[in-house]
């Protein structure tokens, strides 16, 4: 079978059980409000320069809505032995983890566009100036945190405290791109000049991840 057509089909699996259950993005997108609405409410603003605080809370919500998602989105292939069924269909390992990746991209999107509304109204950022330059960080930006939890979220599956190590071992990968989109996004907000410096970085580590885990992604399965 064609690989990108087996990893459209994997994606769509995952589509197709989402629009019956809704359990991924419900749950998220409720997840990601309270972050936001939290960090609006315990956070101190300076209203003359809120993008600090704008910047990381964004950012915030969409490292731990992408690891939920991951963690969700595995915890179903575990269900009934669905992930066996996925290893020994006749389809390119490496487009499972594609598949996967790319259905919760799509997810994670479908979250940040209910989010990054309020956390402009909520922190007074002016969409005119900072619109396009959050959209093209938040795409580099959420494409390497997806790339990498969805990696990390399948080696985990089969542990019991699944979700715990999850968190314990992406974090640390993933701080790399979470600073610099975080970074990237204060100097969007604040009419900066340096955004293609930091979507260089941000491409850089999402080709570097992408590679390794289409190519390792069924040793490390095996493993």
């Amino acid at each position: 079978m064609n690989w990108f057509r087996a990893a459209w089909l994997v994606a769509r699996k995952d589509f197709s059980i989402e629009l019956k259950t809704r359990e991924i993005t419900l749950t998220s997108s409720f997840f990601a409000l309270l972050v936001v609405l939290a960090s609006a409410l315990a956070l101190p603003i300076d209203e003359r320069d809120p993008r600090p605080i704008a910047a990381g809370t964004i950012w915030i919500t969409v490292a731990f809505s992408a690891i939920l998602i991951a963690s969700r989105s595995w915890a179903r292939e575990r269900e009934e032995e669905a992930l066996k069924g996925l290893l020994l269909a006749p389809i390119p390992r490496g487009a499972i983890y594609a598949g996967k990746a790319l259905a919760s991209f799509v997810f994670l999107v479908f979250i940040e566009a209910i989010t990054l509304p309020i956390v402009f109204l909520l922190f007074h950022i002016d969409w005119n100036t900072a619109l396009l330059g959050v959209l093209a960080v938040l795409g580099l930006g959420s494409g390497g945190l997806v790339l990498t939890s969805t990696l990390f979220g399948a080696m985990t599956v089969q542990t019991r405290a699944r979700d715990l190590l999850l968190s314990v071992a992406v974090f640390p990968l993933i701080l790399p791109a979470l600073l610099a989109s975080a970074v990237a996004t204060r100097e969007v907000i604040g009419g900066e000049s340096t955004l293609i410096g930091w979507l260089k970085v941000l491409l850089a580590y999402d080709v570097i991840v992408a590679l390794f885990a289409v190519l390792a992604f069924g040793w490390l399965l095996d493993e």
